[in-house]
């Protein structure tokens, strides 16, 4: 015979076999076909199954891929119809008597008895094979104990299945395990089986090695001297830690309670097995849901938990667990039966053996692969740690146990560094000796690399106007104001004198009171006098209402005030209509209920005679640009309509350019600027931490996702920093750039406290944009009370929100602008008391060029706001709103509008938007709205982002976590995304499309998510999005002769993003532990993007070094955009850099181009164009001084946390290359050297 042949023996249960030849390269399926030319057992029975030493032969498997040796046999087991349930019954009578039922035939008892046989006769063979390798002799027939066949499952299975009885070795009594399955009751928590189910689980007391019946740790040396930390006394006999036998007897417990229910065919649930832990409890057996919950994990082939009404997945024979929906007290749902056939006690019995032949083997793999090394550190903790970061598996691995070790070693270490560095004490410390104390602990490393002493500023005083009224002076007294800053008083007399003021002072300098106190005096002197108030945000409109609401008590004289934005009543609506004299709103509302309906506001338009726009530094970019048309519309009926023209108040702070901004703003002819501070502040000590500079004092730079460790990262800093806080009593804020940072810092100061003060855990929260009114609100109450010590926010706190004395912020990452940065840090400090700051900087390259330069933070200028109220496309928008509000005339309207008025009505005409009388003269004509749109400003989004929202919804509460918008929805929320929320984390369980619903699940998961997609970016070419024009950069900046100094571009632009999978990473140490693929819509919106075109010339250059021009190009955008807030005031948020997907084999665009992230744009772009040669300047200073080694740079230099393809495919040398010779032509274009970048 050829060696490509295989002779197989196959033999059936009833001594019936036979031998066939098979070509190795043929499959199981032609041997089925083969047999059933060639056996008559098969041709009888065509429906058959094979099994070579208990495991089944798979149809599509290879001859080859099977090792049966010369003298084994192959199984031949029969498939048969399984009889009816009555026929079932009539069986199992007649087994106990030892009479066949009548309807029996030899083939169903033969059927009925093959798994059995089969089994036993693999269990032999197995048997005898293992105890021949361990070189044990062989068991004799003498020694197996008699049966006399009568104990028994069914007619045939224990006569048989007895004759290698070891049920101690297996973990539990065979005949009490049959007595409780066998009951006739229908419950098994009957009291009549409770002394059974007590016996079976007092009886597994030990893992026991199944030939020598010694406990499993025994026959390990390494495992004798404390290997699993925890172990009973006596060792002598075993060494089980009482982990491990709690593990063994929930699953034992489980396994009983599984069959016994799928016995009478229902399903097993968590509120059944609650119930049933519940009872055995009483008893003395300490087995709990978590028990169930950690086996499940080490375990997870034999034991399962899915959601209840999910379809049940093909899982084996895990013992399957459904997730009960609700769970109200001791009420437990009633499970309909399962609409399966039944199965034969004797198959179940089988299927209770294999689970716990799998289970015993799952755990005996697992302690096997930790024999070595520091497993006197080993622990169930940390057993569970390694299966859920997919270290623990059954596969046979040789360096598995060498990688467990090594994580083993570094979490041990790690932690034990982080214990000692940790402060455990409570004492409360003043900012000063906080700082002090971080030296000596927390930053003890070197992190701390700069620490900036700002001096406190003593007030000016003025007195109290003698003319304001005495209502006035009772509402600030009432306040327990006896005199004014300086500020303020000039204010109010300016204000008071008709004049528009703006006023720019420091954070909590008390500027609410530079408008409320002048809008107060005009509503008390004047009984129809009106005023407007303009908020940004809902959140500060409801602190001001709780302002003005304190400060009026106790006047009786009709002041009514109200909030009238997106969350008022409609009945509460009318009311403000008819009766309020203080209107609280925002820009939106203004362009989409108030002006479209200035009918229904006659009474307040007509005798409106303040506009107080608070927080004015807030309102740039396409925001900005959208509410200087809005405040436009605003005067324009005021003077047309009503015959009012109301004086203005603005309120800022963080601006370098807050008169001229502001007069932009709202296209005022005059205005005073109040800027001379007279409020008091105390001593701040601003503190620059650099973790990499305690870390990393090689300055040798590390792969950017490795650094994601938590022991070295800028996220556990903060968080170590954080709880450091709240520990000593200090109030406090932790700004974070993204709403995924702000969760992970809550997350991870939890775990910190749940060590050094666990009654401390409660204390702090997350606040963030997405959480719905009532909680943000919750929250701010908390906090203002000081049930919260602190709270990890976004940006979302950054504005002047009054939520009581701050000790603290902290800072993690530049928030994308110096003005951002103070505007945040003046959050403490109020009151007069001494605060602190604390910026913890990430790797990237802005963050450390501040730590290399503190004074180019604290002696910089503030940023200048800009916006661009001439913008066509903007201003094509709102005149068709402004239109349908009133007729548009070029004669008296283009005092509002500017001269680009006339072009635009141009525009509209020939769009069908507005229309006038052809015999009129074109100056004196009046256009009139005509457009489809029958309400024009619902299509005009004034923030740039789009109204399509997801609801994010918890499963099992079935209630709403969240609101996210479209454009985040497939990034955040897909089908298998870790969704975090309140420090919690959350599985993602659906996303329904057609709802724009996420379903989530909340989960203890070790690991977070991140989505594999590209991008493409298609430029339209056409209009520019937002024309450059000079007058629109102030003369602070660039010299406006120099802006127009660069070939790149500014165009609209089509962004559309593919997603193809999602990879699930380590919350510990970031390593990828799973990629999976994913099918989701492609996503697309339009924006705006900036770009340069590289030469010919250049990439020639480039590939003859032989570098990659692809990966030249991404890393050349990648160090544009980290060096763009040095001159914008953005941040990562705003704009990306167009990067390349390492795999994506199509052609690309010769170019280095960044966009704006956000649907519509949001300017930036616009604003990026005028500084691209200065960028690029800086940007090659910053890569070629980094010392890096090797092709992919590091987060210093071309590495950013923003890219989507994990910064694969970067070149740091063609990068290097490439922008140079973009400066060298932008040199040669212009005809001189004025951004030459020096040679390197």
């Amino acid at each position: 015979m050829e060696k490509s042949e295989r002779s197989i023996q196959v033999r059936a249960l009833t001594g019936e076999s036979t031998a066939v030849s098979i070509p190795i390269d043929k499959t199981v399926r032609d041997l089925k076909h083969l047999l059933k030319q060639t056996f008559p057992l098969a041709a009888r029975y065509p429906n058959f199954n094979l099994y070579h030493k208990g495991v089944k032969l798979s149809l599509q498997n290879r001859i080859s891929s099977y090792c049966i040796d010369v003298g084994e046999v192959v199984g031949f087991v029969p498939v048969v119809k399984k009889r009816s349930a009555e026929a079932e019954a009539q069986a199992r009578t007649s087994c106990g008597s030892g009479v066949a039922a009548p309807n029996e035939t030899p083939i169903s008892k033969f059927a009925d008895s093959a798994w059995s046989d089969v089994i036993q006769e693999i269990r032999d063979v197995t048997s005898r094979d293992e105890r021949a390798r361990e070189g044990l002799p062989s068991k004799s027939p003498e020694v197996e104990p008699e049966t006399d066949g009568q104990d028994t499952v069914s007619c045939s299975y224990l006569g048989k299945r007895r004759r290698d009885s070891d049920g101690e070795a297996k973990g539990w009594p065979e005949d009490l395990v049959l007595s409780i399955l066998q009951s006739s009751s229908e419950d098994m928590l009957d009291e009549g089986n409770h002394e059974k189910l007590l016996s079976v689980l007092e009886s597994v007391n030990c893992l026991r090695n199944l030939d020598t019946r010694s406990c499993l740790f025994l026959s390990k040396g390494s495992l004798r001297e404390g290997v699993l930390g925890e172990w009973k006394e006596n060792i002598s006999s075993c060494l089980c830690p009482p982990w491990l036998l709690t593990i063994m007897k929930a699953f034992t417990f489980l396994n009983i309670y599984e069959v016994f229910l799928k016995f009478r065919q229902e399903r097993i649930t968590t509120n059944r097995v609650k119930k049933a832990l519940s009872w055995i409890g009483r008893f003395g057996i300490k087995v709990n849901m978590k028990d169930i919950e950690d086996l499940s994990i080490l375990c997870p082939k034999v034991v399962s938990f899915v959601d209840y009404g999910m379809e049940r997945k093909k899982l084996g024979d895990a013992l399957v667990v459904m997730k009960s929906p609700t769970e109200k007290g001791d009420q437990f749902e009633d499970i309909p039966r399962i609409a399966e056939k039944k199965v034969s006690l004797s198959k179940l019995f089988y299927l209770m053996e294999r689970r716990e032949r799998s289970f015993r083997y799952t755990i005996r793999s697992i302690m096997c692969k930790h024999e070595n090394g520091n497993t006197k550190f080993l622990s169930l903790d940390d057993l569970l740690m390694s299966a859920r970061e997919g270290d623990v598996s059954t596969s046979k691995n040789k360096d598995s146990a060498s990688v467990i070790e090594k994580k083993q070693a570094r979490r041990v270490a790690s932690t034990a560094n982080h214990a000692k560095n940790q402060c455990h004490d409570t004492n409360a410390f003043l900012p000063a000796e906080m700082v002090e104390h971080l030296h000596k602990v927390v930053g003890s490393q070197g992190q701390i690399v700069h620490v900036e002493v700002i001096s406190g500023r003593k007030p000016t005083y003025m007195e109290i106007p003698n003319d304001l009224s005495e209502d006035t002076k009772h509402a600030l007294q009432h306040m327990k104001v006896t005199k004014l800053y300086s500020h303020q008083a000039e204010s109010i007399q300016a204000s008071l004198a008709g004049k528009n003021v703006a006023v720019a002072t420091m954070t909590s300098s008390g500027k609410s009171l530079c408008y409320n106190v002048p809008v107060l005096e005009e509503l008390l002197r004047n009984s129809s006098s009106c005023a407007l108030y303009l908020f940004p945000t809902k959140a500060l409109s409801q602190d001001q209402l709780r302002a003005l609401t304190r400060m009026i008590e106790g006047i009786d004289a009709g002041l009514y005030i109200g909030i009238y934005d997106g969350d008022t009543l409609k009945e509460d609506r009318t009311w403000l209509r008819d009766n309020a004299r203080l209107l609280i709103t925002n820009p939106d509302m203004l362009h989409k209920s108030v002006l479209p309906y200035h009918g229904k506001f006659v009474r307040i338009l007509s005798n409106l005679r303040y506009v107080v726009i608070d927080e004015a530094h807030y309102y740039k970019g396409a925001f900005g640009c959208h509410t200087a048309l809005i405040l436009r519309r605003l005067r324009r009926l005021c003077s047309h309509v009503y015959g009012s023209d109301p004086s203005f108040i603005f309120s800022t702070a963080t601006s370098g350019n807050p008169r001229e901004h502001c007069m932009e703003l709202a296209n005022l002819p005059s205005l005073e600027l109040i800027q001379n501070d007279g409020s008091p502040s105390a001593q701040k000590l601003f503190v620059l931490w650099n973790s990499s500079s305690g870390l990393h004092k090689n300055d040798n730079c590390v792969d950017a996702h490795k650094s994601a460790y938590k022991g070295s990262s800028p996220i556990w800093e903060v968080s170590r920093l954080f709880a450091e806080m709240v520990q000593h009593g200090l109030r406090c804020i932790a700004f974070c750039t993204s709403r995924k940072l702000c969760e992970l810092v809550l997350s991870y100061t939890q775990e910190i406290l749940r060590e050094t003060a666990p009654n401390l855990v409660d204390s702090i929260s997350s606040y963030r944009s997405g959480y719905t009114a009532e909680i943000r609100r919750a929250i701010e109450s908390d906090f203002f009370g000081g049930k919260l010590r602190g709270i990890a926010a976004t940006n979302a706190l950054e504005l002047g929100i009054d939520i009581g004395h701050l000790d603290v912020t902290l800072h993690l990452g530049f928030p994308g602008s110096i003005a951002s940065l103070w505007q945040q840090a003046g959050r403490s400090g109020r009151r007069e008391k001494p605060s602190l700051a604390v910026y913890v900087a990430f790797g990237g390259p802005l963050d450390q060029y501040f730590m290399k330069h503190p004074e180019k933070l604290f002696k910089s200028p503030i940023e200048c706001c800009s916006i661009d109220a001439q913008n066509q496309l903007v201003l094509e928008q709102h005149l068709s709103c402004a239109a349908i509000e009133h007729p548009l005339s070029l004669h008296y309207d283009e005092k509002f509008f500017g001269n680009g008025l006339s072009s635009t009505i141009t525009t509209l005409k020939n769009r069908g938007c507005v229309s006038s009388n052809p015999s009129c003269d074109s100056s004196a004509r009046i256009w009139n709205y005509i457009g489809r749109e029958k309400k024009p400003s619902d299509a005009v989004n004034i923030r740039a982002i789009e109204t399509s929202t997801y609801l994010v919804m918890d499963i099992q509460k079935n209630e709403v976590l969240e609101k996210i918008e479209e454009s985040k929805a497939f990034f955040q929320v897909h089908e298998g995304a870790v969704y975090m929320r309140q420090g919690k984390t959350y599985l993602v369980k659906d996303l329904d499309l057609s709802a724009k619903t996420a379903w989530c699940q909340e989960a203890d998961l070790k690991y977070y998510t991140k989505t594999r997609d590209y991008t493409d970016i298609k430029v339209l070419g056409g209009d520019i999005a937002y024309p450059v024009t000079m007058s629109n950069f102030p003369s602070t900046n660039v010299g406006a002769s120099k802006i127009l100094e660069t070939t790149a571009l500014a165009n609209s632009c089509k962004v559309i993003t593919t997603w193809f999978g999602f990879r699930r990473l380590s919350r510990g140490s970031g390593q990828v532990l799973d990629t999976v693929d994913l099918s989701l819509p492609k996503y697309s919106y339009q924006s705006q993007a900036v770009w340069i075109s590289v030469p010919q010339t250049v990439k020639e250059a480039v590939e003859m070094k032989s570098f990659s021009f692809r990966a030249g190009l991404h890393a050349a955008s990648h160090a544009l955009l980290n060096v763009v807030p040095l001159c914008i005031i953005c941040n990562s948020a705003d704009l990306a850099p167009e990067c390349s997907n390492p795999f994506d084999s199509r052609s690309f665009q010769e170019r280095i181009l960044l966009y704006d992230k956000h649907p519509g744009g949001t300017g930036v772009s616009l604003q990026v164009r005028p500084y691209f040669r200065e960028l690029l300047t800086v940007a090659l200073e910053v890569i070629s001084s980094c010392c890096c080694m090797g092709d992919t740079g590091c987060p210093k230099c071309i590495q950013s946390m923003a890219c989507h393809e994990y910064n694969d495919d970067l070149h740091k040398d063609a990068a290097i290359i490439i922008i140079k010779g973009v400066l060298d032509a932008e040199k040669s274009h212009f005809g001189h050297s004025a951004h030459s970048p020096k040679d390197s």
